[in-house]
């Protein structure tokens, strides 16, 4: 028998001696326990499930079936929308309105309401949904 060989089995021996001995020890509590320490047990029990069910049922799903985006320039050239009218698009896509795109671009509002009416116009679309939508159909935004 090798050294190896030996310290495993000796190992193995004390926590199979450990583990009797904690059901030992184990089965001496289970007599002094009172209905609340039961009942604290089962709830501990229920709130790991219900954690567990949460993070399980709110998990994100990642879709790897989905390819990387990549900007389709020639539509970009087919509608004629020029690099300042693309950043405004941008910025509608992630929410921000013509106030917050004015200060970000460091233009004036009737600035930006006039590349969003460009925008509507050459995109064909009413509403800023509607024109970040039909920009997403034309892959011009992800």
């Amino acid at each position: 028998m090798t050294a190896r060989n030996s310290i495993i089995l000796y190992g193995v021996a004390m926590a199979v001696l450990i583990g009797v001995l904690k059901f030992v020890e184990y089965r001496f509590y289970i007599r002094d326990l009172t209905i609340e320490m039961y009942i604290g047990l089962i709830a501990v029990i229920f709130i790991a499930i219900g954690i567990w069910a949460g993070r399980r049922l709110t998990r994100t799903r990642v879709n790897t079936s989905a390819t990387a985006f990549e900007l389709d320039e020639s539509e970009l050239r087919r509608l004629s929308i020029t690099k300042r009218e693309y950043e405004i698009l941008q910025l509608i896509a992630e929410g921000l309105s013509n106030r917050e795109i004015a200060d970000k671009l460091f233009v004036s509002s009737s600035t930006v309401k006039t590349h969003l009416s460009n925008l509507f116009m050459k995109l064909d679309a009413r509403r800023r949904t509607q024109a970040v939508q039909r920009a997403k159909e034309l892959r011009l935004l992800p």
